[in-house]
This record gives C-alpha cells, structure tokens and sequence, in this order.
C-alpha cells in the first residue's frame, strides 16, 4: 500500500513518507517592531524594514536584499532597546498577519540572502526561525505558498473587513516536508529555475513597453510642436488641431450595464471596468451587450482612465463613457492619442462632457492615424505574445506546485 504523506510528483531518486509535523514545533516566533510607512525612508538609515504591505505586493517568495527595494527605518527613531532575536537572519519566514483578502492573508517570505545587513520584521508582520536546521534555506519559502498550507492559513484568519492571524493560530498548522534535504533542495532548485524563467520573461516584457513609451513619445508630437519628431516617409506637414470631442463621440453605458455580479469565469460575456482591474468577471446575461461599432474606447468619467477594446463586453458602472470614432477618425489612434495626454484629475466630478470632450489635440491625416495605429499595433501583439508565455509559465509552476507537495487532503486525512 501506497504511502500516504508523499506528493502526487516526486523525483525518481527519493521515496518514503515526508516528515509531518505542527508548525509551532519546527518553527519558533520572536517579537516584530510596528514601523508605519512615515518613520521609513528609501535614502538612508543603518536598519532596513520589512512592511507588511510589500510582502502583499512586491517581494519575492525567496526575498534577496540585494534584489529589493527595502525601506530603512528613520534614523531619528529609538531602535535601542530593541532585542538580538528580534533581528532577521538568513533562513528566516516573515509572515504578513493582516490583509483585506483572504487569498493574501499570511502571505509569507523566506528571507535568503541578508548581504550583512541589520533587518528587522516590522508592521503587521510575525517572524519565525527554525528551531533546528531540518529544512534547508530556499525550500520553506515555496512550502508556505503550497495549497496545503495556504488552505490552513486562510481557515485560521478572522476578522469582518480586516482579516488578522495570529502566532497561536500559525503554531497550530500542519506542515509536511521532505526528511531528506537532497529532495528538499531538488524541489527548492526547481521551482527556483522556473522563477528565473518568469522573471526573465517579465523584464523582456518590461523592455517591450519601454520601447512602446519612447516609440510614442516621437510619433506624436512634442509639447509645443505641431509635427512629431518621428515620420514615416509618405507623411508631410503640420498636424492639424481639433477639440477631442470633434473626434470622438460617446454613448452612455445605461443599456449595457450587468444585472447581476456573480460572476463565472465559465460563462462568456467579460463584465468591464476602464479601471486597472479592467475584467471584473464574466457573466451569462445574453441581453444588452455591447457589440455593434466595435473596437471602442471605455472612459471612466470621474478617474480619466481608458481601455482599448475589441470584444463584445458588458459594463458594471454608470460612470463610464464608451468613447467611438467620427468620421475619418482612427480608433486605435485615438486611443493611444489620449495615453499622451497630461491630465491631473482634481475633484471627484465627471470628466468628459465638461472637460475631457473640450481638449485641444493634434491630428494628422486618416492614412497617418492608419500607420500609427498599425505599428503600435505591432507591437501591442508582441506584448500580449510574451505575457502570454508569462501565463503559461506560472500556470505551469501553479501545477507542479500542487503535485511536487503533499496535498491538504492526503497530510490531514
């Protein structure tokens, strides 16, 4: 009979059950420091800061301080009296105890490479060091973000609005990991190449739309000038000066809006927002959406924010303007047109009608608009194509995460 505490995927060369055991038994907490953001600096200072809020945000699973943008702590602020064990050493997990999500709350870090430097853990942050070095440094980061842990921490948060955890709660965890640090390090290897496959992936991504940013800032023109700097060879002569709204109309979103938000990501109409999120789910309402004039431009009327679109949609609120091109009027121009305009929103009031609709703006001829919207266009789908492999790749660590660590259901049954 099968082994019960062993992962659904292993390496040929390693058999046997994992070791199992409660987290406050292979882990120990020692106390945090709460820094808010306004006693932290980016200059200088002799102690660097762990924030809760950038666990949420932008460290990596396998935290490198020489690869972070780490904040120091005000060096006006009395951190004397603060405790050897407080400090962060290599080997360490910080965890995040509070957060408005619960797919993030107890997010967590393993602290990898210190460089010498002094850290501590600070706000909303819980600190734990291994009590005896049966895991190697580079294993627990991953093993932290596997279901089995991360379905235990999200049964033990509590809290209406703000969701907390705590060191009992923590302590109380079951985790599994291999007894044999060679497997543990094959695992920690792994996932580690596959991270750098990722990141690598990111900054090619990355040096995609700068290239776009600095291709656009020459194919249109320049504050103060009438012609752009860069030209395609069959294109002459000053561009000439229109109101936006002399160029693009709108329709108000009132006959498209969702009637219901429990969304599916198995039904087949995306429900929209201009906003950052931009597909706020999917619903299975077959009335009132929007498909005729496509491509369009969806306009949030009190933030200024804007999205290209080119697929059936429908929208969630009234505050959004769905922007179509007049006459002679290239859509995707129009659209990257306005990524060009410097707009500083100040009250909380609509936008287009008495503003937005009133700007000046500089428009060449319908075959330019044409050529323009064609090379960024280009470019755009070289974009999409490597997020894309970006998708692909984390879907397929997401996988192999769920196979090379023992489930939930098998360390718990």
């Amino acid at each position: 009979m099968m082994s019960r505490l062993v992962p659904k995927l292993r390496f040929k060369e390693f058999g046997g059950e994992w070791e199992d055991n409660r987290l406050g038994n292979v882990y120990k907490f020692f106390p945090t420091k709460s820094f808010p953001r306004d006693k932290l600096n980016y200059e200088k200072g002799k102690v660097k800061n762990i924030h809760y809020g950038d666990i949420h945000t932008k460290f990596s699973t396998l935290f490198d301080i020489t690869k972070e943008t780490v904040p120091y702590i005000n060096q006006s602020v009395n951190i004397s009296n603060i405790k050897k064990n407080s400090y962060c050493l290599e080997g360490d997990i910080v965890f995040a105890d509070a957060s408005e999500d619960l797919d993030d709350i107890g997010k967590s870090i393993e602290l990898i490479n210190l460089n010498n430097e002094s850290l501590l853990a600070g706000l909303h942050t819980l600190l734990a060091r291994q009590i005896e070095k049966n895991i190697i440094k580079g294993f627990t980061g991953y093993l932290f973000k596997s279901n089995s842990i991360r379905n235990q921490i999200k049964r033990e948060a509590q809290g209406a609005k703000v969701l907390g955890l705590s060191v009992r709660k923590l302590e109380n965890i079951s985790i599994s990991f291999p007894k044999e640090k060679k497997e543990q390090q094959k695992i920690a290897s792994c996932l580690s190449s596959l991270d750098a496959l990722i990141e690598a992936q990111n900054k090619k991504v990355s040096v995609l739309k700068q290239h776009k940013k600095g291709l656009m800032q020459q194919l249109f023109p320049a504050e103060g000038k009438r012609e752009p700097k860069l030209r395609f060879k069959a294109f002459s002569g000053e561009w000439v000066e229109k109101k936006l709204g002399d160029c693009l109309g709108y329709l108000q979103p009132t006959k498209y809006l969702v009637s219901d938000t429990n969304y599916n990501d198995d039904y087949d109409t995306p429900v929209l927002t201009a906003g950052k999120t931009f597909i706020l789910g999917y619903t299975n309402e077959k009335s009132g959406i929007f498909k005729n004039n496509l491509p369009v431009i969806i306009f949030d009327d009190f933030t200024t924010a804007t999205k290209y679109v080119d697929f059936p949609f429908k929208a969630k609120s009234s505050a959004m303007k769905i922007l179509l091109a007049k006459e002679s009027m290239n859509i995707k121009f129009m659209y990257e047109l306005m990524q060009m305009i410097k707009y500083e929103v100040g009250n909380h009031e609509r936008h287009w009608i008495s503003k937005f609709a009133l700007l000046d703006v500089l428009i060449p001829t319908p075959k330019e608009q044409q050529k323009i919207a064609n090379t960024l266009s280009t470019l755009d789908n070289l974009i999409e194509a490597q997020d894309q492999k970006i998708t692909q790749l984390k879907q397929h660590k997401k996988g192999l995460m769920q196979q090379l660590f023992v489930s939930s259901e098998v360390a718990h049954e």
